[in-house]
């Protein structure tokens, strides 16, 4: 039996009523990813802040749900927690610078030199080490990193010894892991770029660089921002690569990790937390008011 919608019927009225009302029917059709944002997203961050300002009975190990400042204080009095952030955004700074650099000439050809079915190719090329697990690349590289790796057995020739592991493993690893979140933008900005521009650049006369600093970089600074925020978050608040990779080094991923495991301290590992959430919300208010992100 067939249901069909009678004159003047229920569901007559409610087509009608969001058809005269365009927002209604806006809010009905966001109402569902909405609430899984708040609830999911949004709950789980407010949960995570609350937590920051709880403690830790030291003799019983029970969470202590009273509200006070005292992580936030270990956190500013210890000189070590002070140095591993600066030492997070600093590799965080170096993947991101290293990305852009890289990115940029393999996304200029691509949007600008390679023919329409190469550029298929190379999207697919850039894509697919994604589709491999994140500690199947990252134990490819520690192996490469390691004592009778690739980069040993290349440099022992030359009486040079490999870098092994630490912190210029960590940022070289994690720089191939998060490239292709830096291609991606720079590739679709560049391809806004008309070529009619290029042309016209070096018809007046332009040299490369002239071309480059006038005509191509405006453009792609807010393709370059887009990628710098997923390279420089992703890295900020990795701890699997440090792990794998990092020897000795810690960074804030790394505490947080360690206090919510082997230390059984969410509250502190809470305040840790919020350490890379408050760096990433200075990050975007700074991008904000530069107004490079109004063209993306």
């Amino acid at each position: 039996m067939s249901i069909t919608a009678t004159p003047g019927g229920p569901v007559r009225r409610l087509a009608g009523l969001l058809h005269r009302r365009p927002y209604l029917r806006l809010a009905t059709l966001l109402s569902a990813p909405l609430l899984w944002l708040v609830v999911a997203y949004l709950g789980s961050l407010a949960a995570l802040f609350a937590a920051a300002f709880w403690t830790t009975d030291d003799f019983t190990g029970e969470v202590v749900k009273q509200f006070n400042l005292d992580n936030f204080q270990e956190l500013w009095s210890q000189t070590v927690y002070r140095t591993i952030t600066v030492r997070s955004v600093g590799v965080a700074a170096a993947v991101t610078v290293i990305d852009a650099a890289v990115a940029f000439p393999m996304a200029f050809y691509m949007a600008k030199i390679a023919s329409p079915r190469a550029q298929r190719w190379l999207v697919i090329a850039v894509l697919t080490p994604l589709w491999a697990s994140y500690l199947v690349k990252a134990y490819a590289w520690r192996i490469m990193f390691s004592g009778s790796g690739v980069l040993s057995w290349i440099l022992d020739p030359f009486g040079i010894h490999g870098p092994g592991y630490g912190l210029p493993a960590t940022i070289t690893t994690l720089a191939y892991l998060w490239l292709p979140y830096m291609i991606l933008p720079i590739y679709a900005g560049l391809e806004r770029l008309p070529n009619s521009l290029l042309d016209a650049a070096g018809d007046l006369g332009a040299r490369t660089f002239r071309t480059f600093r006038t005509v191509i970089w405006p453009v792609a600074v807010p393709a370059v921002i887009a990628g710098s925020i997923f390279t420089f978050s992703l890295s900020l608040g990795d701890y699997i690569t440090v792990k794998i990779v990092g020897g000795k080094s810690q960074l804030i991923g790394n505490v947080v990790y360690d206090n919510i495991g082997a230390a059984d301290n969410l509250p502190f590992a809470a305040a840790v937390a919020t350490i890379p959430v408050v760096i990433m919300v200075i990050y975007l208010v700074a991008v904000r008011r530069t107004g490079a992100l109004d063209n993306l």
